[in-house]
This record gives structure tokens, sequence and C-alpha cells, in this order.
């Protein structure tokens, strides 16, 4: 009772095909993958980019702290957020 036979898994898509269509669940898996292989191309560029700006920086022992002067504080409250 606890797990569903292969005949279970049949009649569940059976069901999803004639309620969704073959056309809309072919693009819907077109995108599902066109978002994956984005993804995946994303983390990938991320992790060469980090990679490329680790091996370039000197260790932390040789930077110096950047001082700022006349730095002021601008204190505020967000009421909406806005799309820019």
């Amino acid at each position: 009772m606890g797990s569903f036979s292969i005949w279970h898994w049949l009649i569940v898509l059976v069901i999803v095909l004639l309620v969704f269509g073959t056309k809309k669940l072919r693009g819907l898996g077109s995108d599902l993958g066109g978002a994956v292989k984005g993804f995946k191309e994303g983390i990938k560029e991320a992790s060469t980019e980090d990679q490329a700006a680790t091996d370039s920086t000197p260790p932390p022992q040789q930077q110096t702290p950047q001082q700022v002067k006349d730095a002021q504080t601008i204190e505020g409250e967000v009421r909406e957020k806005t799309r820019s």
C-alpha cells in the first residue's frame, strides 16, 4: 500500500497527457532544459571568475587598508521598493 506500481504511474501519465496535451508538455520540457543549461553555464562562469580573481590578488598580508576621508553616513528609511 505504501508504494505505487508501474501501472499506477502509467495511468497518472495518461491523465496528465490528456489534461495538458503533448504540445504544452514539450514546451515545458524545452523551457526547463534551457533553464538548467543556463544555470550550469552561469555556475561554470562564476567559478572561473572566482578562480581568476583569487589567482590575480596578492595574499592578504600584502594588502593595505584604504582610509576614507570626510565620510558621511546617510540615515533613512525605505518606504517602497522600486524597480529600475
